[in-house]
């Protein structure tokens, strides 16, 4: 990895003069309990990195894939005693081996479409078209991104017809990917950047004041993202964020067991906790219980990071692990596309269903 910048090579030197090789990262990670082996792990991750920097090690199959067997859940991180940035060690270290030839067809393939067609589908008609509802001048504006738009439809539909029952003067985007999945595999800056300009354009151009996003890898990217490159000239905010400041008349669910599933890019990278939660107790005499790992502690589904697209059975695995937590429940509530997907791909013969928090109210409201 002889493209490293000088500030790079500082940053992984320090990280592995300071890991302590303590282990606390092995018992979250969620990706070492399916893989089982410390490559695939935190720390193991943090050497195999150090190994390409020195030039000890090649960039051969094994190693590329514990590189992307990691869903950036960012558990190990709020773990670490010592406080490494292990996710940004992770996805620097995938962005030089990507920029050395080394990426994975099927990531290869989501950054050509996203190039082609603005999503990683392979999508050939915009959101606006799919959704249906042409922008217009609003304050507030909905974004619902790509997984929403294309691939768990119902999300979206359910977030139109929410805001619609609720009597919001709101407006669709002409939005493209907001760039999360090709930040998450480690692509050309570049084209992220593109996509963030043309996305804020797209914004700013309808008058909105606040964004209202569908997905927690979205809500994410404007929140935490966005920033770091660019102007954000409008409030963003989680769709959860939203409902919980809503006036929602709801219908009791009955004698559902309900639960709640922490998104790690809503949970632990934006520590919204409560939104959903909040959301949750609208619901008159909800039968509701967290389950054991919540909140900053919540484990993840399985589906970040890459990890679906190109390894889709460790991501089940993991999946399934989430699912067990979850077995004294009836019904598993999150808030966000891809937990959504991953978790239902997970649910095999176990008598569970996964919604999305907009599906549960729309459905209700």
């Amino acid at each position: 990895m002889s493209d490293f910048e000088a500030d790079k090579i500082a940053k992984v030197k320090k990280a592995l003069s300071t890991c302590t090789m303590c282990g606390f990262c092995k018992a979250v990670c969620p990706s070492f309990k399916s893989i089982g082996w410390d490559s695939a792990l935190s720390r193991g991750r943090i050497i195999l990195t150090y190994g390409l920097l020195v030039g000890d090690l090649e960039a051969d199959d094994s190693v590329v894939e514990n590189m992307y067997t990691c869903t950036t859940c960012a558990d190990c991180t709020r773990r670490c005693p010592s406080g490494v940035d292990i996710v940004g060690i992770i996805e620097m270290c995938r962005a030089d081996l990507v920029k050395n030839g080394h990426i994975l067809p099927k990531h290869k393939a989501i950054v050509d479409s996203v190039l082609k067609y603005n999503n990683p589908y392979g999508e050939e008609k915009s959101v606006v078209k799919t959704l249906g509802v042409e922008p217009r001048k609003a304050k507030v504006g909905y974004f619902a991104g790509c997984t929403a738009t294309y691939r768990e439809k119902k999300i979206a539909a359910a977030s139109l017809s929410i805001l619609k029952k609720l009597g919001v003067d709101f407006t669709t985007v002409d939005e493209v990917c907001c760039g999360s999945v090709l930040q998450r595999i480690g692509a050309d800056e570049e084209h992220a950047l593109k996509l963030m300009k043309k996305n804020v354009d797209a914004i700013r151009s309808l008058g909105v004041e606040t964004l209202v996003l569908s997905c927690s890898g979205c809500f994410r990217m404007f929140k935490e993202e966005y920033p770091k490159f660019i102007e954000v000239p409008f409030k963003v905010l989680h769709i959860s964020e939203f409902l919980a400041k809503q006036d929602l008349k709801l219908k009791p669910l009955g004698d559902v067991k309900v639960t709640y599933h922490d998104p790690c890019h809503l949970g632990r990278h934006c520590k919204v906790y409560d939104a959903p939660r909040e959301v949750l107790k609208k619901f008159p005499n909800i039968n509701f219980k967290e389950m054991k790992y919540n909140k900053s502690g919540s484990h993840c589904c399985g589906g970040g990071g890459g990890v679906r697209s190109a390894y889709p059975e460790e991501a089940k695995d993991i999946g399934g692990t989430r699912l067990d937590e979850a077995k004294f429940a009836d019904l598993v509530v999150t808030a966000c596309p891809f937990c959504v997907a991953n978790l239902n791909s997970a649910t095999g013969d176990r008598k569970i269903k996964v919604i999305d928090l907009t599906e549960l109210v729309d459905s209700n409201l």
